[in-house]
């Protein structure tokens, strides 16, 4: 059984899509071959299955802390990621669970950061807003609003330095882009050209806040004071999303410089597990009708099954294979080891004053000088 929910699992996580025509089947979809649609669909339905099964999770208590669901916003998740080389760079805010798994960090190692484990991709340290791992060019969620967009584009100027052809997309919520950060980062990133391209996931909200009540400026007009680029997309129609970030990276991999995108997305979820679904700031009318409507997987299924490239049966079984992941992943991690107390000041910059304690007990001084040593 385990070894089927690898091989599935690789399946799914680890699908190069071709875009040569050569390679791609008669029937297809806006140049997409059947096996191409096949993977988006499997990557967007494992993406749900698991953050339902996160959901589930915390309800019962076995994520802590806080938990912010993608559900809704998957299509910018593989539209996004899926065209990305292998050692391209992703940094993102906190609402990264999809993100991380596109990417190419494991359900099992995700869920169990989310659980707090040891085989956690961050060592059960960092908890739904910090999946990390540079070994797959993941460079973490980030719980400051838009704290990443600095490192970001630190991570732009260290491919720069190096001489690399890597591109750096940076994610961001809509609140983000308020931020004083945020300008500074595009315009040094201008300056120097910089091989990042910053998306905007805009649901319309940040936190319980529409974004109209606070810009009067249009989110595709943000970026033009420091002269970068602005594009436009619907996150929520994957294959748009997908070809258009296909063609930006191998644009910005030229030397086009730092791009700026408002991908058009929407969160069917509240802002994290601690608002309600619509909450007092969105009319259930308003949720329920982006979720009827605009429900990225719906979509792609629809388009699939209309030209004749999806059958049902195809459809369950995808689906019945992404909620097996997810349910191994949430097994895994129930039944992993939680990280020994001896090890919490382990990966730590400093040992000083660790329990926030006055120098009056001698550790803060200087060695010869007799005084604290900050004094």
């Amino acid at each position: 059984m385990a070894q089927a929910i690898g091989e599935m699992e690789a399946k799914v996580n680890g699908t190069e899509l071709s875009t040569a025509d050569g390679e791609a089947d008669a029937a297809g979809l806006e140049g997409f071959s059947r096996e191409e649609l096949h993977a988006l669909l499997a990557d967007m339905l494992l993406y749900r299955r698991f953050e339902e099964k996160a959901e589930e999770a915390y309800a019962i208590g076995k994520i802590g802390g806080f938990c912010h669901l993608h559900i809704g916003q998957e299509g910018l998740a593989a539209g996004a990621i899926k065209p990305l080389r292998g050692d391209d760079l992703v940094i993102t805010a906190y609402r990264e669970h999809t993100q991380a798994i596109a990417k190419g960090i494991t359900p099992r190692a995700a869920m169990a950061e989310l659980y707090g484990r040891t085989t956690g991709c961050s060592g059960g340290r960092g908890g739904s807003m910090h999946l990390f791992d540079t070994s797959v060019g993941f460079m973490g969620g980030h719980g400051i609003v838009g704290g990443q967009i600095p490192l970001g584009a630190g991570l732009g100027w260290a491919i720069r330095y190096r001489g690399g052809d890597q591109v750096c997309v940076c994610f961001m919520g809509d609140a983000a882009v308020n931020q004083g950060a945020f300008l500074e980062s595009l315009n040094m990133s201008a300056i120097w050209r910089l091989p990042v391209i910053y998306v905007v996931e805009n649901n319309g909200y940040g936190m319980g806040t529409a974004f109209s009540r606070v810009s009067v400026t249009d989110m595709e007009a943000r970026s033009g004071a420091c002269g970068v680029p602005a594009h436009t997309i619907n996150g929520q129609d994957v294959l748009e999303t997908y070809r258009f970030f296909e063609d930006l990276a191998a644009k910005v991999r030229a030397g086009a410089g730092p791009q700026f995108v408002n991908a058009l997305t929407y969160r069917f979820r509240g802002h994290s597990m601690s608002d309600p679904v619509s909450g007092t700031y969105r009319s259930k009318e308003e949720v329920e009708a982006h979720i009827t409507q605009q429900d990225p997987i719906t979509i792609l299924r629809d388009r699939m099954m209309e030209a004749g490239l999806l059958t049902q049966e195809e459809l369950e079984a995808i689906d019945a294979g992404a909620r097996s992941i997810s349910d191994d992943a949430a097994d895994f991690a129930d039944a992993s080891p939680v990280p020994d107390p001896s090890t919490l000041y382990d990966h730590v910059y400093a040992e000083i004053n660790e329990h926030g304690r006055l120098f009056l007990d001698g550790r803060g001084e200087r060695p010869g000088d007799g005084g604290p040593a900050n004094g």
